[in-house]
């Protein structure tokens, strides 16, 4: 088995992250395959089982499995590189909350065992694609944003469903979420969450004038188109956090969910539902520290 790492090597915690799974290796005689500016910046490189590599997408398209050593930032980056590789993910939390990035430090050596004994299996998130009026294509695991850019006036955006006007919303912005997203920007916003593999995307407009404008949940398998009208405000077209610069208008996207798919590593006695409970503390008695 030839394992690919992805870290951030910018959090203190990856240093840690990464040289256990250094210590790992050299006991099971596994190749690390991993970027070399990485190993220069934390300072791990005197070791056989690292094969250095001139990128992060060199890593990926030389190993079986990829660690992803960050947070969930490092995952949707993780995701943006290899959409078209599709290599199974293990996310290793070294950040804040980590919905996708669930393994724990302390979970580290079992996770790895999982993955050398081959039991686990593969949680797929389906990506997000919105297709302009020129044909260019954008994914999106988490989201798309449309929203203000260097601004404090509101924007309007309009969203139609199936050939049906939803609304044109008066707001700080509007999120497209997947599933997988629901937990991210759009949790934040006021969305609900929603369980991965479901098909659907969440509509969320981000502070709207309207208080009686909720979010919206949406058969993915449908079009939602989404507009972008020339107004006083700019507005910013964003992917994950990669920003479009809108430049002719009406500017038009219609989105679907895509057929590519993002697969995550789901290790034995992983439960979703155990890992909301955990990073969003539900069930905490503050009074006494405990459910």
């Amino acid at each position: 088995m030839k394992l690919g790492i992805v870290a951030n090597p910018k959090k203190y915690e990856v240093r840690e992250v990464l040289s256990e799974t250094i210590k790992w290796a050299e006991r099971k005689k596994i190749s690390l395959f991993i970027h070399k500016d990485v190993c220069e910046e934390t300072g791990l490189n005197n070791t056989e089982v690292l094969q250095k590599t001139n990128s992060d997408i060199d890593s990926i398209k030389a190993c079986d499995i990829v660690l992803v050593m960050g947070g969930d930032g490092t995952i949707l980056y993780t995701a943006r590189i290899s959409k078209d590789i599709n290599k199974p993910i293990l996310g290793i939390n070294s950040g804040r909350l980590g919905f996708m990035a669930n393994t724990q430090f302390e979970d580290l050596e079992r996770a790895l065992n999982c993955l050398l004994n081959n039991d686990y299996s593969l949680d797929k998130r389906s990506f997000l694609l919105a297709t302009d009026k020129n044909g260019n294509q954008y994914h999106a695991l988490n989201e798309f944003l449309f929203t203000r850019k260097d601004s404090i006036s509101m924007v309007n955006v309009t969203a139609e469903y199936d050939g049906s006007l939803i609304n044109t919303y008066w707001a700080d912005g509007l999120i497209v979420a997947s599933p997988t997203g629901s937990t991210a920007y759009n949790l934040a916003s006021g969305g609900p969450i929603v369980a991965p593999g479901t098909e659907v995307f969440l509509v969320t407009p981000i502070n709207p004038h309207t208080l009686t404008t909720r979010p919206l949940v949406l058969n993915s398998t449908k079009p939602l188109r989404v507009i972008i009208e020339k107004q006083q405000s700019e507005v910013q077209f964003s992917y994950d956090g990669q920003v479009h610069e809108i430049e002719n208008f009406p500017f038009e996207v219609e989105i679907l969910k895509s057929d590519l798919t993002f697969d995550l590593v789901h290790l034995p006695g992983q439960d979703y539902f155990e890992t909301l409970r955990n990073k969003l503390m539900w069930g905490m008695d503050r009074r006494r520290g405990q459910n």
